[in-house]
């Protein structure tokens, strides 16, 4: 019988599904896997999984260490394509505005702008044209949380009520057990979405912090997959604890000053200060209107609180491919994008999870799929006139990240249309455009500047067209 954590005593199945953490070792030593080997005890062990995580979890992807030396594109992979068709989405203001990066072998194939930042006052889209990026922030909040265990200030299995003493949840011991790694993967054992319809309607975030305690527990701590905006920010309490430093002020100063993410930023002042940023759309008649952000979710930074260009997406996706390991080295990398509980209710949501997804899984700030048999890193975001998904191929060494300012739907199918031809799968109509004659054109024109994946040079291609060099250098 194949074993499934759902069968497993709930002891049992605690220590099955933590043993999964790939650990981190404090300053620059090797950092090697480690094993749950109690309620608070770590050992270290050789270099694999003590138990793999589809053991542990049925239907979650199988840990894979990264290969060490990435495959070539598939055949034909062309980025002028993807830049055509992201210019058609949008043509005729189907999208106000959109921006679009994509990455191979730690260089910059292309980050652009496309459309406008806003329909009352419109103006062009470009790379450094920030966006908010809703749940995308979810990897940030993971990683500088990674970088705090790696200095040795904090572990996985640190208690978050030694940091938050007044934390209660409904079950008495429930907050007493919670660890930095469950509030990180989801695993609180609340109820989906605990308490963001008060958040949408203003509540403060201390003050909902207070009612988890009378939330409803649908399973036991660290027992079951179940997303949240409100508890996975106590990370942010944590962060503060551990070092003193504000959670905005410890992602910029460990993650945006050194990637050179200069554009960042957290919260409804900082996308406000902008040299330039897009506004938010929504459906008005056949058209869009623009609105000022809500501050709702910008009020649980960790979860949804970074702003950011498609210039700093791109750089954020070289580091994440790791291709900055004096910011963020290979071991943590693979702690953080290992999966650790499985998430099957994704295989029936988009149509392209459906038909290309065999198993899906989170990990730390990171969703992991098995993508018609590819490893795929992934996490989306959505808050009111923003959407966005980021996404990476490991055994490709390639990634890619779209910025939308309203709420279509239209450009998700970019991202299957651009990962199936990175990798070679039979071509499937996720996107409903149709390349006119004038992007066919603008591809023929651009082809002495254009990149393919095998050949690929460390060029940005920018929203007017230009090329320049660059260094390889509700929140759902």
């Amino acid at each position: 019988m194949k074993p499934n954590a759902r069968t497993l005593p709930r002891g049992l199945r605690r220590v099955v599904l933590v043993s999964l953490l790939v650990p981190m070792a404090t300053g620059s030593v090797a950092q090697t896997p480690l094993r749950w080997t109690g309620e608070s005890d770590i050992a270290a062990v050789d270099a694999t999984p003590a138990v793999s995580v589809s053991a542990a979890a049925a239907g979650t992807p199988a840990y894979r260490p990264p290969a060490e030396r990435a495959m070539p594109l598939a055949d034909g992979f062309d980025v002028r394509l993807f830049e055509a068709m992201a210019q058609e989405v949008v043509a005729n203001q189907r999208v106000p505005g959109l921006a679009m990066a994509i990455v191979h072998d730690g260089r910059v194939l292309s980050a652009r702008g496309y459309g406008i930042t806003d329909v009352r006052a419109a103006e062009p889209v470009d790379a450094h044209t920030v966006f908010r990026l809703a749940s995308l922030s979810k990897a940030f909040a993971g990683t500088v949380t990674g970088m705090i265990v790696s200095e040795g200030s904090l572990r996985w299995d640190s208690r978050v009520a030694d940091y938050m003493p007044s934390l209660r949840l409904s079950d008495p011991l429930a907050a007493q057990r919670l660890t930095v790694a469950d509030v990180l993967s989801h695993r609180v054992g609340l109820a989906r979405n605990s308490y963001d319809r008060d958040l949408e309607r203003n509540a403060d975030y201390n003050t909902l912090v207070q009612k988890l305690a009378i939330a409803p527990m649908t399973c036991g701590v660290g027992d079951c997959f179940s997303y949240q905006n409100i508890a996975f920010s106590l990370v942010g309490d944590v962060v503060f604890g551990a070092t003193g430093q504000f959670f905005s002020e410890a992602v910029a100063s460990r993650i945006f000053k050194p990637l050179g993410m200069n554009d960042a930023s957290y919260g409804l002042e900082g996308i406000q200060a902008s040299a330039r940023w897009a506004k938010p759309h929504v459906r008005a008649g056949a058209g869009w209107q623009s609105l000022v952000p809500k501050p709702t979710y910008y009020r649980v930074a960790p979860a949804a609180g970074v702003n950011a260009s498609i210039s700093d997406m791109a750089q954020w996706l070289v580091a994440q491919g790791g291709h900055r390991p004096d910011v963020l080295p290979a071991p943590l990398l693979a702690t953080l994008q290992a999966p650790i509980v499985g998430t099957p209710g994704e295989l029936r949501g988009s149509s392209w999870r459906r038909e290309r997804l065999n198993t899906a899984g989170y990990g730390l700030g990171w969703r992991v799929y098995d993508y018609s048999g590819h490893r795929v890193v992934f996490h989306g975001g959505a808050v009111q006139g923003y959407r966005g998904l980021m996404a990476m191929v490991p055994e490709r060494d390639f990634g890619v990240v779209i910025l939308w300012n309203s709420e279509s739907s239209v450009p998700s199918g970019l991202l299957p249309t651009i990962l199936d031809r990175a990798i070679g799968l039979p071509a499937k109509r996720w996107l409903d455009v149709e390349l006119s004659d004038a992007a066919v054109l603008a591809m023929d024109d651009a082809g002495d500047h254009a990149t393919d994946g095998s050949s690929a040079a460390p060029v940005m291609r920018t929203a007017g067209g230009s090329v320049s060099s660059t260094a390889s250098a509700r929140p759902r």
